[in-house]
């Protein structure tokens, strides 16, 4: 084994991280953690720190690290068939199963699943599909797609265009013209403190149709949302909200994608996000919980009103032009199967549901009368604690003084990960599902003792 040392030089000499400083990185002067192992909620590194993560990676590693019934199924198809492509009609027993499992926990109104490698690369395919049905159906300008501001959809070009964040825009000239945003159903910031839920909704669909009414309806393709919004901050939508935007995306013939990357098999306590709004999307993106990130895989599922265009579209015109090299990947494919049996088998949604209710009652009790914390709010197995310099008045910290990286630093320096949210001062937690009450009472305290290190 290399010298960890020499391991640390080469990571800085020759890796390029995602989402990191690359110059602090690079001089050292940001800090390198090298992961060796994790089992059940925890991890640890090659320096033998262990830490519980409460963040489940990206929000990804639903079922818990090291299930040996996803690493025996990922080598057993490694062994029998490590790649085939799915074009012209191919497919593997692994990537048809899977195909029938996922359609069996959607909504009953989906029909096809597309696979793919990432979030970010099923997003881009829905958006290539609302393009191409829009063409069939003879509509060449209704292209645009609606976001919203703080959603979080990818980071490529049209999945970057499509997330509300600023980091994800700022000099990569995102977002591209046929991208559009509307208001974010954060009812925390709202601007008006003296609005109801229902009220804010009201609000955040009057910004909805004055944007349609700016842009013209006959020029809009799609509405993509989040259930929850996720990477923007980890917060449920106010009350009603769902229900009124569907109203005015039917009224306007706008078709909705529910981007359930984040929230899909499990994270809100419900098999999908969409069942637990009551959402009726025509296009669902699928990825993390998907595989428990124990190897990379992606979906978008498709509604019955949808496949029939597609099938339309290639009765007229042929092959449909889209695919990737790594599309159904039988690895990938192997290990979605067996994680989706586990998550059945020791019903993890359901100790989700109640250990995730009790994470947030649990931060609710301990921090709410803290002078610095404005919100905590959750849904299922997430949960964030938002900081303010003034919970009064509701006065938000400077964003150079980092309140919310100082306090996830303080929290993983008493061995619990948290994750310092990239837009505001917010510490999230989406702890794999099989968290325990005992795991989630420490993170807890530990999230206290962090707090209260920071902001006294």
């Amino acid at each position: 084994m290399l010298r960890n040392d020499q391991l640390a030089e080469w990571d800085r000499e020759n890796f390029f991280h995602p989402s990191t400083h690359l110059a602090q990185f690079a001089r050292g002067e940001a800090p390198s953690r090298i992961i060796t192992g994790a089992k059940g909620c925890h991890i640890e590194d090659r320096e033998g720190n262990k830490h519980l993560d409460a963040f489940a990676g990206l929000y990804c590693v639903n079922v818990g690290y090291g299930r040996t019934e996803i690493a025996e199924a990922i080598a057993k198809q490694a062994h029998e068939l490590a790649y085939y492509h799915a074009y012209v009609g191919h497919g593997t027993e692994a990537s048809i199963t899977l195909a029938k499992m996922v359609l069996d926990r959607a909504p009953d109104h989906m029909s096809k699943v597309y696979f793919g490698q990432s979030g970010s690369d099923a997003n881009e395919t829905n958006i290539k599909l609302i393009w191409y049905y829009n063409n069939i159906l003879g509509r060449p300008e209704k292209k645009k797609i609606i976001s919203r501001w703080r959603g979080y959809h990818g980071s490529g070009l049209m999945t970057g265009s499509l997330t509300g964040l600023e980091l994800f825009h700022k000099k990569f000239d995102l977002p591209l013209a046929q991208v559009v945003h509307t208001e974010a159903p954060y009812y925390f910031r709202r601007d008006d403190l003296d609005m109801t839920e229902e009220q804010f909704t009201r609000h955040c669909v009057q910004k909805l149709e004055e944007l349609i009414e700016r842009e013209g309806a006959d020029t809009i393709a799609a509405f993509v949302g989040e259930p929850v919004l996720g990477t923007g901050g980890l917060v449920p939508p106010p009350a009603g909200y769902w229900a009124a935007i569907q109203e005015v995306l039917a009224k306007h013939d706008i078709l909705l994608v529910a981007d359930e990357v984040v929230t899909g098999f499990g994270r809100l306590g419900s098999m999908m996000g969409s069942d637990h709004y009551d959402m009726k999307p025509d296009l669902i993106t699928i990825a993390k919980g998907l595989t428990s990130a124990y190897a990379p895989l992606s979906g978008s599922i498709v509604s019955d009103k949808m496949w029939k265009v597609l099938e339309q579209g290639t009765d007229e015109y042929g092959v449909i032009g889209h695919g990737w090299t790594y599309s159904a990947h039988p690895i990938g494919a192997a290990a979605g199967v067996a994680n989706l049996k586990l998550l059945d088998h020791l019903n993890l949604i359901q100790n989700n549901r109640e250990v995730g209710a009790y994470l947030n009652s649990a931060m609710r009790d301990a921090l709410d009368d803290h002078a610095n914390v404005g919100d905590i709010r959750g849904e299922g197995m997430l949960c964030a604690v938002e900081f303010v310099k003034n919970r009064d008045g509701r006065v938000f910290f400077d964003a150079a003084d980092k309140i919310g990286p100082q306090v996830a630093a303080a929290l993983a320096a008493r061995g619990v990960i948290g994750r310092a949210m990239p837009q505001g001062d917010i510490l999230g937690f989406a702890p794999p599902f099989c968290l325990t009450r005992a795991e989630a009472d420490e993170v807890v305290s530990k999230t206290v003792q962090a707090v209260d290190a920071v902001l006294g």
